[in-house]
């Protein structure tokens, strides 16, 4: 039996990012992880395989469309699938090697194995080999992660109706792949395959894409992959998906309540993800799952048994990565009797599409209905010179701000490194600025940054410059 002064359940972003504060705060840590690998789905079949895909078919792409215009010529240019895989696992296995080493270097303990609660301050670690450890600590926290989700009529077969985990490992390119669901996977995956030759087409329940974002960020980014390729049936509700063998049937209701039917070779399902709780044993802690599977918690991320915590997609809030590790942070924090921060409100949300689409703040829908006055100030993208020097001219950056004290409310951008730009709004919106500050502030000509100073501008008096 190992006796430690914090065992944490999950090696995702949030999980391992707590032990290690943990440990730098002094505690005894212990870390318990179901796979034979650390990172959970983030680094294992999430954001970084995803991210090396689709930097790898950016490149394709780029290559196939836009290296003749700058001057370099290629010929018989081809998509190798299986060397594209492999750069992944590569990448893959690395940064995982990284977490473990972090581990070590940090003193925490590592156990692989089932984690499930016996009692409220024990774990039981069931390993792949039958062993079982047992281990008590003072606290506990539950950083499982979550799983892709999926809706009855849609149950994935893994083979041809598959979620993001297959997708990630995929032997071949598709001739046309149905993908269901416009939100962020979806879109994502969905860009991986597009650029690599495949014929995309997204069912959605929802009127717009990116139905949780801002409105004009779905118009607009929709005109984009249009252009790109990208069929979309909006406001269709899939009944079911039927794998035929060789092919995939997609059969769904219209708007107009008809029936109507879809076919591919693969069929993607991309509605979400859903808290993943299951084998933990909550009952014996003391605790249950509500109807989404997640835990509740307190403003300290504290259950109903107060020295149990729960972080990440297995709490409310945003499913993302980076929130999983703000809340693991906290939860150390405040074992150590810190005053640990987190604003919800400025979790920015990043979809790595090209170009890439990144959000802060309120929505102009979620402002409108608060009843704030407001005013809103956009900049295209296309009137950058740094973006006609990079070929990279779709997008926009659109900047809310309250019309009376003139405080950032919202930022809202598709742009050629939205990820990294919409920092500067984070930041910002942290410190409570106004569009005015913005604008008083020197941005580095040419780059792309300056979309956010025009966009200030905008928003200030309507004196964006270069428009």
């Amino acid at each position: 039996m190992g006796t430690y002064d914090v065992i944490i359940i999950g090696s995702g972003p949030g999980g391992y990012v707590s032990a290690i504060r943990c440990a730098q705060l002094g505690m005894k840590t212990a870390i318990v992880e179901k796979y034979n690998t650390l990172g959970g789905t983030c680094l294992n079949v999430g954001c970084i395989p995803s991210k090396a895909l689709l930097d790898s078919s950016e490149h394709f792409f780029n290559a196939k469309h836009t290296f003749k215009e700058h001057g370099i010529d290629l010929q018989e240019l081809t998509a190798n699938m299986e060397q594209m895989i492999q750069r992944k696992n590569d990448v893959v296995s690395q940064t995982c090697s990284g977490v473990k080493f972090l581990m070590d270097k940090n003193k925490i303990d590592v156990h692989y194995g089932l984690g499930s609660f016996v009692d409220k301050q024990t774990v039981l670690v069931s390993a792949a080999d039958g062993s079982k450890t047992t281990l008590t600590a003072k606290n506990i926290v539950i950083a499982t992660g979550s799983k892709p989700n999926f809706f009855p009529g849609m149950e994935p077969d893994k083979k041809r109706i598959i979620t993001s985990t297959e997708a990630l490992n995929m032997k071949e390119i598709p001739k046309k792949m149905l993908v269901i669901g416009a939100g962020v996977i979806g879109l994502e995956l969905g860009s991986v395959f597009s650029r690599l030759g495949s014929e995309i087409e997204v069912i959605e329940f929802a009127a717009t894409l990116l139905p949780t974002m801002d409105g004009t960020i779905g118009k607009e980014f929709s005109k984009i992959l249009k252009k790109e390729g990208f069929k979309f049936q909006m406001e269709h509700r899939v009944q079911n998906v039927v794998n035929k063998g060789k092919s995939v049937v997609v059969t769904a209701l219209n708007k107009k309540e008809e029936t109507v039917t879809f076919e591919a070779d693969y069929c993607l399902v991309a509605v979400g993800r859903k808290a993943y709780t299951e084998g933990l044993n909550l009952a014996n802690a003391g605790l249950t799952a509500n109807n989404r599977g997640q835990v509740e918690v307190n403003e300290n991320l504290q259950t109903a048994v107060p020295t149990i915590f729960a972080i990440g997609d297995v709490v409310r809030g945003a499913m993302l990565a980076h929130k999983a590790e703000e809340e693991g942070v906290f939860v150390a924090e405040f074992l150590a009797g810190q005053k640990p921060h987190i604003n919800y409100n400025l979790i920015p949300g990043v979809v790595y599409t090209w170009p890439e689409v990144a959000a802060v703040g309120k929505t102009e829908e979620e402002i409108k209905a608060m009843g704030i006055e407001y005013k809103v100030g956009s900049f295209p993208i296309k009137a950058l010179g740094r973006a006609r020097a990079s070929m990279d001219t779709a997008g926009l950056i659109k900047i809310i701000a309250d019309k009376k004290t003139d405080e950032v409310l919202g930022v809202h951008m598709i742009a050629p490194r939205a990820a990294d730009l919409i920092m500067e709004a984070v930041v910002a919106m942290e410190y409570r600025a106004s569009a005015e500050d913005i604008v008083r502030i020197c941005h580095p000509h040419p780059t792309y940054s300056e979309a956010m100073k025009e966009a200030a501008m905008a928003a200030t008096d309507n004196r964006a410059m270069h428009i």
